[in-house]
């Protein structure tokens, strides 16, 4: 039952990329659209962060929330009904068994085999994708172009290994698929003669788009790939998977470090008129359904897992909603110290709040007295 439009709040949403796993951030996005105190300025998302980012953009064009969940359902059912016919399912043992990857499949070790020897250029001369084509035909472009919400999409620059953001003004199929285009599975996708490969690897998803671009303080990430696991990987499948993971995580984690960095910096009141603004980052996520998952999952498109993954999704929203709608507007509900297991860098909380104190009780001319030099 959707919730009374009563103390209405308005956030932005940042949305991780993940292959299939994406399934579970349009389970969260379905639940947020059902509370109608919930409004949404801008998204920012990476590979299929940026197929939920504009499936939702076509549904929001004319403010309605009901069409944006229909539009996800939609663009995924699409994505359900195009696996029917493909090869990398489970075995029939790991379906009985409720295995959820596909490191069994032989269709998936003979696909994962050989795009380690050859590249898509090689197996793949004429660029076919699927992909392109059900995102061109179940996405109004026009639409998203038009949306009233602040859409980015991240891909990653070849040539100089930096990011780049494409906003909506000019949103193709072509822009959404540079940033889902694995360089092992797919071709460069070349834009204005620029070759793009998954925006993943620069910012997944990139959140400074939001800090100068959206009114909103509160950013909502929907994390689907894991920060932590523990232990160290054996296998050489393993190392790779944990590789990749890292890859994927690290531009974020960098960003969420700096956010951290000038919170206290704005705390200690050491930015004061510069143009810096506080930013609340809050976090959905459920590491103990999507941590067991293999990367091989990612590609598993299958019925009924789709359908596990959104239900999970709402789960997570409902719960986060439950314990953190009054911090949306006040105050961050994710410990980015907590985060980073309270790592410390050579400009700690400690060594900013003892400046800031010295400073605010009068050393000569707001000078730091010696003393305090010295100690820190």
């Amino acid at each position: 039952m959707a919730k009374r439009k009563t103390d209405s709040k308005c956030i932005n949403l940042a949305l991780q990329g993940g292959g299939a796993h994406g399934a579970y951030s349009w389970g969260v996005i379905d639940y947020l659209l059902e509370d109608e105190r919930i409004s949404v300025e801008a998204i920012t998302g990476a590979s299929a962060g940026a197929m939920n980012a504009v499936a939702l953009a076509d549904g929001l064009a004319k403010g309605d929330k009901e069409e944006g969940r229909e539009r996800l359902r939609n663009f995924w059912e699409g994505v359900r009904n195009a696996a029917r016919s493909s090869p990398l399912r489970r075995t029939p043992m790991d379906t009985v068994s409720g295995t959820w990857n596909l490191d069994n499949s032989p269709a998936y070790m003979w696909f994962d085999m050989m795009s380690r020897i050859v590249s898509p250029y090689q197996s793949n001369p004429f660029n076919l994708n699927p992909l392109r084509d059900l995102v061109a035909d179940l996405i109004d472009f026009d639409r998203v172009r038009a949306c009233p919400v602040k859409l980015f999409i991240s891909a990653t620059n070849v040539e100089t290994g930096r990011a780049t953001i494409f906003d909506k003004k000019s949103l193709t199929p072509e822009h959404v698929m540079a940033s889902a285009a694995l360089p092992l599975m797919y071709q460069a996708v070349e834009i204005d003669g620029v070759p793009y490969w998954d925006g993943g690897y620069v910012g997944n998803p990139p959140l400074w788009p939001l800090f100068e671009h959206s009114k909103s303080d509160d950013v909502v990430l929907v994390q689907i790939n894991p920060f932590t696991r523990l232990g160290a990987p054996k296998s050489a499948k393993e190392i790779l998977n944990r590789m990749n993971e890292i890859n994927f995580n690290a531009s974020l984690l960098q960003e969420l470090r700096s956010v951290d960095f000038v919170s206290r910096l704005l705390r200690s009141g050491r930015l004061e008129g510069t143009g810096y603004r506080r930013v609340l980052m809050h976090m959905i996520e459920d590491e103990a359904t999507l941590s067991p998952l293999g990367a091989s999952s990612k590609m598993n498109a299958e019925h009924e897992f789709i359908e596990m993954l959104f239900e999970k999704g709402r789960a997570s929203a409902q719960e986060w909603i439950d314990r953190h709608f009054s911090d949306i507007g006040q105050q961050s509900s994710l410990n980015i110290r907590r985060l980073f297991q309270c790592e410390e860098d050579a400009l700690d909380g400690y060594r900013i709040e003892r400046q800031a104190r010295f400073q605010e009780s009068g050393g000569a001319n707001g000078k730091i007295p010696q003393a305090a030099e010295q100690h820190n």
